[in-house]
């Protein structure tokens, strides 16, 4: 089996290098892995740090301007090989030493798809608006949905290519974590959790989603209950 790891990236030229080296060094025994990462228009150098990166295991994808979040997954999606795909942000918020713990529950035959929750995990407890914002989107969607998630709002979410069969990524931004949610869901998928660890950054440090995002992903949630 084949695991693709996609980074999309945006400025983010002090991390981009450590989290490179942090995916290749993850031991997955015998489990292939490519890593495809997808600049998004990056202007802070991010690209230069890049091109001395690609080789037969990683492969950099460019947009020529900034498109969000869900366009970059879009495009490493469409060019992924793997039998598994997970998506890996470029910052350091999330451990690639979590893999294994994503990747067990579809090899014991659980599940299609996993997520990683930072609420039942060690964690640097995030700001308390955050926490707030995310516990209120987990809780709707388990109303809107019949399920009983603790994060949906986390990063680390691992599909079986047969699960993402058919999804289609029509949002622009962050948006894109409830639209994958909703839509797995509403295939009737059942979605496995495992604890992970995490780190959150603070707004200073560069990191990029903020509570304005709350009330888009809300909207998400509700219109794909009732629409595809």
């Amino acid at each position: 089996m084949k695991l693709s790891i996609i980074v999309p990236a945006y400025n983010e030229r002090n991390t981009i290098q450590e989290i490179l080296r942090r995916v290749r060094a993850v031991d997955l025994g015998d489990m292939d892995k490519e890593i495809v990462v997808v600049d998004d228009g990056s202007t802070d150098g991010t690209r230069d740090i890049l091109r001395m990166q690609s080789d037969s295991m990683i492969r950099v994808l460019l947009h020529e301007q900034n498109q969000g979040k869900a366009a970059a997954v879009r495009t490493g999606l469409a060019a992924a090989t793997g039998d598994l795909i997970v998506v890996q942000d470029a910052d350091l918020e999330y451990d690639p030493e979590d893999y294994p713990k994503l990747i067990d529950p579809v090899l014991k035959g659980k599940a299609q798809v996993v997520y990683g929750s930072r609420f039942t995990g060690e964690r640097r407890n995030m700001l308390f608006w955050h926490y707030l914002g995310n516990r209120f989107l987990s809780l709707v969607t388990n109303i809107l949905y019949n399920t009983t998630l603790s994060d949906m709002e986390t990063c680390y979410k691992l599909f079986t290519r047969e699960a993402l069969e058919g999804i289609e990524i029509k949002t622009q931004n962050f948006q894109m974590e409830p639209e994958l949610t909703a839509k797995i869901l509403k295939k009737g998928i059942r979605i496995y959790e495992t604890p992970i660890s995490y780190a959150g950054r603070e707004m200073d440090e560069g990191k990029k989603i903020s509570w304005r995002d709350g009330l888009p992903a809300l909207w998400t949630l509700i219109k794909y209950r009732f629409v595809d």
